[in-house]
Parts: C-alpha cells; structure tokens; sequence
C-alpha cells in the first residue's frame, strides 16, 4: 500500500477522472490519514467533497467542503462546492451566501453568476410559499381557538394542521410562528377533537427532526405529556404515546449529526433526556392517578426502548438504569390483584405487559453478576411483601412469583425454590377465602409447567384443585382449577392426567369450557383460562371433534386469538394443532405391536376419530370458519408475545391446512402465503421446516404473483431452498423443487434471486435422484432456469459435467425427465455457442440421443430435439458438416418432405430450417420442396 499522500491524491484524481468515484474516495481517505500538511488537508477534503456530489451524497460532500473551508476560508472550489451540496439539501440561503462569496472573488465568473440568480430566484419563491403558508397557519390557528367557529370548519383546519406538521417545510413553518404555543393553547381547551388534532400535529413536526423534538419536549415538559397519556381516553392516549415515540425516535439518533463547519456544529446531548423520559414513565407505572390505558402505554414504551435491538450491541446501559431504578416498581404492577380494593387502574392486558418487560430486560442482561443483581432484586421485594400476620400483602407476594413466572421463566423457577413459596401457594388453595384461592391457583398452573414443580404440586395440591372446583360457586376459580388439574394431568402423561383428575368425563368438562369461553360478560382473563383447559382437553378426539362443530366458540376463541396475550396464543394455537392432529406421532411397527401383544402389554390403539377422513373433516371445517385469518392475526403479534414455541405450533397448523391442494387458494386469500414468510424465517428449526413446507406446497400450484404479490414472492425463495436438503424427507425436497420451477419460470430476477441462495447445487444433485419424480422435478426447474446468463455461464466454464448431465439425461427412458431436458439443451445451445461444440465433446452418446429425440414419438420431446439439431449446424459450418455426413442428414429429410400439417408443422419448419441452413453452408444442393 502506497504510504505517501500525495501520490494517494494523484491517485485519487485519476479514479476521479475514470469516474470511479468510490475508489477515488478511498484513495483521498487514505491520504487524510497520513497526510500532515494542512494546505494538503484542504486540498484532499475540497476533492472529496466533488466525489461525493458526483455520488449524490450531498450531507458528506457539505461537510468535507467545510473542513476544506475551515481551512483555508478563501478555498474558491470548496464554497462552491458547498454551495451546490447546501442546494441540493434545500438550504437555499446557505447556498447563496457561498455562491456569493464565490462571485465576489470571481466577477467574471458566469458560471458563479448564474448560480447566483437561479438561487435567488428560488429562494423567492420559497419566499413566496413560506408566505402563503404562514397565512395558512395562522388562519387555522384562528380558527381552531375560536370557539365559535362551525364545527366543520375546526375539523377541516384541525387535519389540514396535521397533514402540514408531517411535510418538513409545513413544520418549520408552523414552529418558527409559535406554533408550539398555540399548540399547547389547544391542548388546554380540554376539547378531545382539538387535543387529538394538536398531539398528532405535534407529533408529526418531530419525525426525524432531533433539535425540534428536543425544543418540543423541553416546552412541553415531560409532566405534562406524561399526565395527557395518563388520561382514561384510549384514543388521546395512544396518541400522545406516539408523540412521545417520535421524541425517543430522534433523541435515540436515528441518524448521525453531521459536520457541516464550525458555524454551523451544534451537539444535542440526548443522554439526559432520554433518562428523564424513562424515570418519568417507570413512576408512571406505580401512580394511581395514572389510568390503565396510561399505564399500558408506558409499560410499551418501556418494551420498545429500553432492551437493545440487537444483543450484538454492547451498551446495555438502559436496561441496568432500569434494573438498579425501576424493577420494584414493575414488580408491583406485576403484584397487582384486580379483585382487591387497593389495586391501580389496571387494563385486562397491563399485567402480562409488565411480564413482557421483565423478560425483555433479564434477556438484556449480559453476564451472571447482572442476573444474579436482578434476582437478588426482586427475592427482597418478595420477602418484604410476605408477612404470616398480613395475608393480603402475602396475597400480593405469590401473584409476583406469578406473573415473573409467565415472564422470566428461569428466574421465575428460582423464587419458587425460596423458602415458603410453594408451601403458601398449597395453603392457600384450602383458604376460605375466594381471593386466595383465585390466586393461589393462578400461580400454581404457572408453577407446574415445571415437571419438578408440577410433581409437588400433585403430591400436595391436587385434591384440593378437586375440591375447589367441585365447590366453588365462583366461576373464576372453577375455570382456573379445572385448568391446573388438565395441566397437573399432562405433567403426570395425558392418559394419567385427564383421566386420574377430571370429575366426569372430558367432553363434559370441554363443554363447559366452550360455555365459558362464548360467554363475553365473563372477563377476558377468566375466558383466557377457557381456551387454555380446551388446549388440554382436545387432545382427547371426542373433544376436538365436538369443538370444530361449535361455531361460535370457535369464533369465540379466534377473537380471543387477537388479544396481546402469550398465554392465549399459545393455547390457541395448541388446540388447532390438536384438532388438525399436525403433532407428532410415533410410527407403530407392526412386528413390535404384535409382539407386545404377545407378552400382554398395553398397546395404545388409534381413536377412530383420529383417522384421515374424520382429520380431513375437522381441517375442512376449520377453514370454512376463518382460521387462516385468525393465524394471519396471530403472526402479526410482538415478538416478546409470539414465542418461538407458539409460531412452531401456527407453522404446524398451516402445514395442515395446505395438505388438500384444492384448499391452498383459500389459504392465500385470507392472508396464509404471507403469514407463512416470518414463520419460515424465524423460530425453532422444526417450526421453520413445516413453515417453508407448508410454502412450498402454496408456491408448487399457486401464481407467485397473486400468492406472494410484489417484493413478498423473493422472500419465499429462501424457505424453498432450505428445504434442498438430504436431512428432509422426498415430499418436502420434491414440492420444493416445485415451487422453484414455478418461480423460475416467472422471471429472470427471481432466477438470479434462486441462483444467489446457492441453490444450483442441490437442483443438480437432485437431478442424479434414482427417484424418478426428484429427478423429473429437478430437471424441470433447471430447464427454466438456464434461461439465465449466469446459469449459462456456469455450463460453459471448464472443469464441470454439467452439460454431460443434461445430455445423457435427454437419453432418459422417462418422457418427462426427457423433455425437461432437452428444453434446457435446447435453450443452452440457443443462448451459447461455445456449448454446441462442447456438446460433441462431453460424451460419446451425444450423436445417438440427438438422433433419438429428432424421431421421438412424443412431439414435443422431438421439436426440442430438432431445434438442438439447428443450433448445433447454425453455430458454424464445421459443425454442420460433422452432422450431415451422420445419419442425422437423413433423418432431417424425412422430417422436412413431408407435406403441410397443422398438427406437427412447428417441427416440419424446424427441419426444414435445418436444411436450408446445410444449403447456405453448400453442404447440401437443394431439394424440391413435396
């Protein structure tokens, strides 16, 4: 590497002058490095600051212009070439001032001269439009603080103030004309219309703009914005959440502050701020006169920002000021029991959000020290809420453990283990009192998920689930009892549980859940319940028959599906699984059945309803009453809610309901095709696989376009490929390959997309498959695919059989592995010369399986092989004559003299076209036409 920066600039200005401007970037870069002498700095800035006007990046090539001109403030190129950066950045007045420093230095200049009136002429009429627009916001403002005014006209000037603030020009208007004030006039009016219509317009003027948000929030005042999202009207409050959004969005630094010179650097210290904003929203959650809307907000507020995006990032900072500040104030959210007098505003989803954080912010943590900080943390605030003498702060101790464990699970597994914990959550259960049972059986259902757990529960509480349930009149407590005994019996193995536990049968039991489950005056928490006893319960195939044919529970239930609850998604989702039977099943081998039949052991024998037809059936009722919408919805939830486990369970389900072709376009129009794509992408290995099956099946026999409409349908590719594996079974590999064709046959940039996910290999191992259908489908989609240049290259390059391949494959007995290929010879030889020859060359057959395609007796095969034959005499007379002097002369004659037939005249001309180029080579003399 060359380490003198002059000859680094001389360098430069030749890629300059060649138009390779990145490289001449690089080459300046370099310079800069190495270089000491200042009036060589300004030099090599002032160059690349033309590099980046060349490359259209106009903020860098203002900044480079201004280190050059910090400088030397006389450098006459950098103010130009700041003047045109500023211009095409829309600041004008900048723009002009350098133009015109330019002009004084160079009078004569005409080029600085008519720079100078294009810039002042539009710098007029900005003028002229700034004008006007401040007319405009003034008449609005007038009218909006009128109380007089016809309420048609406040609502026309309220959304025409919100469409300006989302236009830059409209909001630098409205905020250099105190606009914020008269803002803050409407907020104070108490009006919800002129609130809602400041807050948006408010929150549209900080998009993307950091020092209006900062002067925005400072005039505010985050109290005040605080105390409006805390208002009990879901619509001001969602809306000054996204007011607050757009703040954080700017203060985080979506973008990096650019150097633009000495006058013009400004730095916005946002740390402050933004540590100000999440105190405010952590007391937020903790205050009473905070609404439950409010506190929702804050709690998604404290989701969205607070945990890195991306665990690759090193700074956790936030999350541990949240820890060391705000832990004890999410855990009493979490504490919370609605039935209690003394409980905050809550909403039916407040909860479960606050468990969403605490697992957002312990996956944050980066070593043992940090988890071991969190736990220690929320032990002391368990322990200062148990109190033997205070069974209502006891109260409040379990329903922590609770909601950690629906939260943290680990960690929730933890605090189980502190001493007392369980013991009191049994006790409880045979309290008198319907607040501790309601309680104390919520947090034991979310204890026994652990087997280790779930065994002392079942040592210790069953009998009292029974006895709860058999006598209680609360239905509360009754749903939560009946499911903590279905989830008990699947610890315990579901033959066990269901059976050992469950008083009546379980079609009585499920039928009592849809009850409760249909009945929308018992509250959603309680309903929740519901769909998790039926996740149980349909593993029994009686159940899972009855419920598909409940219309309304099962409406019930996807409308439950839509709710923000990991619990309910997870139920739901199992129960679907459930009724479509996309579990996993253990393959009975007959001689085993036999022989354990032999030594009088149980063999578990198949439930009648759980046969093809009766499975076909339930699948068939499932789509008619909207499932796939349901899933759709479902995929649509956030990542912290949508566990990895759940979009396994969804990816089964539609795997399922894509087994009857006949079903698949149904599938696509509710919105399946496009569901299926993240559930491909992302999520636990098997989930990822029955996803991309599931798409594989769709893209097989759908139109890419209607199916995957837009970018969507490059997306799908991926799944696809990953399916060319030799650890999937033939069906996956083979509908793969399906879609592939179908998509590679659509266009050349979805056969570049295919090529660039490295699937060629595969397609052309899958091409040397003894099974005749993977061999059949993996020549088809070549066939398609050698239409692209790159394909084609790759056959012409040294060294590989891939050309021997497609030969030898066009002598396959197989007439459609015969006619795929010789599509794609025929296109081969068309699209490359180089390939005729090399045809001749790979194998000793060649001559023989041409002959053999040009007299085949499917015509289709034999036209492809006629138009191989043409491309190999049209790709040079030496060629031509290596053919004529074969049989193959012959064969074209008898082809080409046969008289005119609609049916088979393609392959006539074709021949015939064969002879006459023989004619022009003077191979041949000409022949009388029949």
């Amino acid at each position: 590497q060359m380490e003198d920066p002059i000859q680094l600039k001389e360098e430069g200005n030749k890629y300059f002058q060649a138009s390779d401007y990145e490289r001449a970037v690089q080459s300046y870069t370099q310079a800069l490095k190495l270089n000491k002498d200042r009036a060589l700095q300004a030099v090599l800035y002032r160059n690349r600051a033309a590099c980046f006007l060349k490359k259209e990046e106009y903020g860098k090539a203002a900044s480079d212009a201004s280190r050059a001109i910090d400088i030397n403030a006389s450098d006459i190129k950098a103010l130009f070439r700041r003047s045109q950066a500023l211009e095409k950045l829309g600041k004008l007045d900048q723009a002009f001032k350098d133009a015109q420093k330019c002009a004084t230095m160079e009078p004569r200049n005409k080029n600085f001269q008519e720079t100078l009136r294009r810039l002042g002429a539009d710098i007029q009429e900005k003028l002229r439009i700034q004008f006007s627009t401040d007319m405009r916001v003034q008449k609005m403002f007038e009218i909006l603080l009128d109380e007089n005014s016809e309420k048609e006209k406040r609502e026309k000037a309220a959304n025409n103030l919100i469409v300006l603030g989302r236009e830059e020009a409209g909001a630098e208007r409205i905020f250099q004309n105190n606009g914020v004030h008269l803002l803050l006039q409407l907020i104070e009016t108490k009006n919800p219309e002129m609130i809602l219509a400041a807050v948006r317009t408010l929150s549209g003027m900080c998009i993307g703009h950091k020092a209006r948000a900062t002067a925005i929030l400072h005039y505010l005042g985050i109290d005040s914005i605080c105390t409006w999202m805390s208002v009990d009207n879901e619509e001001i409050s969602l809306a000054v959440c996204n007011l607050l959004q757009s703040i954080v969005d700017c203060l985080m630094g979506q973008g990096k502050e650019e150097h633009h010179g000495k006058e013009a650097a400004v730095v916005l210290d946002t740390k402050k701020d933004l540590r100000m904003i999440t105190t405010r929203l952590l007391d937020m959650l903790v205050s009473k006169r905070v609404s439950g809307q409010g506190r929702d907000r804050a709690l998604n507020l404290l989701n969205k920002n607070i945990p890195r995006k991306d665990l690759k990032e090193h700074d956790n900072s936030r999350t541990i000021f949240v820890i060391d500040n705000g832990l004890k104030k999410i855990l009493k959210v979490v504490g919370q029991i609605p039935e209690m007098p003394d409980c905050l505003p809550l909403t039916e989803n407040t909860q479960l959000t606050a468990s969403v954080l605490l697992n957002k912010l312990y996956d944050d943590l980066r070593c043992d020290p940090e988890r071991d900080n969190y736990r220690v943390i929320c032990e002391e605030y368990i322990k200062s809420k148990i109190d033997p003498q205070n069974m209502d702060k006891t109260l409040h101790a379990i329903q922590i453990v609770s909601g950690v464990l629906q939260g943290p699970f680990d960690l929730g597994n933890k605090l189980l283990g502190m001493k007392g914990v369980m013991e009191m959550m049994v006790a409880l259960c045979g309290s008198e009192r319907e607040i501790d049972q309601l309680v104390a059986v919520e947090a034991l259902i979310h204890a026994s998920t652990k087997l280790s757990r779930a065994t002392f529960i079942i040592t210790n509480g069953v009998t009292l689930l029974k006895d709860i349930y058999k006598k209680t009149k609360n239905e509360k407590i009754k749903i939560r009892a009946l499911v903590g005994l279905c989830k008990l019996g699947s610890a315990g193995g579901t033959d066990y549980g269901l059976r050992q536990f469950a008083e009546g049968s379980t079609e009585k039991l499920a039928k009592q859940c849809r009850k409760w489950l249909c009945n929308t005056s018992i509250d959603t928490r309680t309903r929740k319940w519901a769909v998790e006893g039926l996740a149980y319960l349909t593993l029994d195939a009686d159940v899972k028959d009855d419920f598909v044919e409940d219309e309304p529970a099962l409406q019930a239930m996807f409308e439950l599906a839509k709710t923000s609850d990991k619990t309910i998604l997870y139920s739901v989702a199992s129960a679907l699984v459930n009724c479509t039977n996309s579990y996993d099943t253990k393959e009975l081998v007959p001689e085993l059945v036999q022989l354990a039949k032999f030594s009088k052991q149980h063999v578990p024998e198949e439930h009648p309803k759980d046969k093809k037809d009766f499975v076909v059936k339930r699948v068939k009722r499932l789509l008619k009453a909207g499932v796939v919408s349901a899933l759709a919805c479902m995929v649509k939830a956030d990542s912290a809610i949508l566990t990895d486990q759940s979009k396994e369970l969804i990816a089964r389900v539609f795997l399922a309901l894509c087994e009857d072709p006949k079903d698949r376009g149904t599938i696509v129009a509710q919105g399946g095709g496009k569901a299926l794509i993240p559930l491909a992408l992302e999520g636990t290995d098997v989930g990822k696989i029955k996803a991309s099956h599931a798409l594989a099946k769709i893209a097989a026999i759908s139109n890419p376009d209607i199916a995957f409409p837009g970018e969507r349908v490059y997306e799908v590719v991926r799944p696809l490929v990953s399916l060319l594996n030799t650890e999937r079974d033939g069906l996956q590999n083979y509908e793969a390959l399906l879609g592939l064709t179908n998509f590679s046959g659509r266009s050349d940039r979805l056969r570049m997309k295919i090529v660039k996910e490295r699937a060629l290999p595969d397609i052309e191992n899958y091409m040397f498959e003894n099974h005749d259908q993977l061999r059949q489908a993996a020549t088809e989609c070549m066939c398609n695919l050698v239409v692209n240049k790159e394909v084609q290259e790759r056959f012409v390059a040294d060294g590989n059989d891939r050309l021997k391949l497609v030969v030898l494959l066009c002598g396959e007995d197989d007439e459609k592995v015969q006619t795929a290929a010789a599509g794609a010879l025929a296109m081969l030889t068309a699209a490359q010369k180089k390939l005729c020859s090399k045809m001749t060359e790979v194998t000793t057959q060649w001559l023989e399986i041409l002959q053999r395609l040009c007299l085949h007796d499917n015509m289709e095969v034999q036209h492809r092989g006629l138009v191989i034959a043409f491309n190999l005499i049209s790709a040079g007379k030496e060629l031509a004559k290596k053919l004529v002097e074969t049989e193959l002369l012959e064969i074209l004659t008898f082809i080409g003299k046969q008289a005119d037939d609609a049916k088979k005249q393609h392959v006539i001309n074709v021949a015939r076209d064969c002879l006459a180029k023989c004619m022009d080579y003077g191979l041949i003399k000409p022949l009388s036409q029949p």
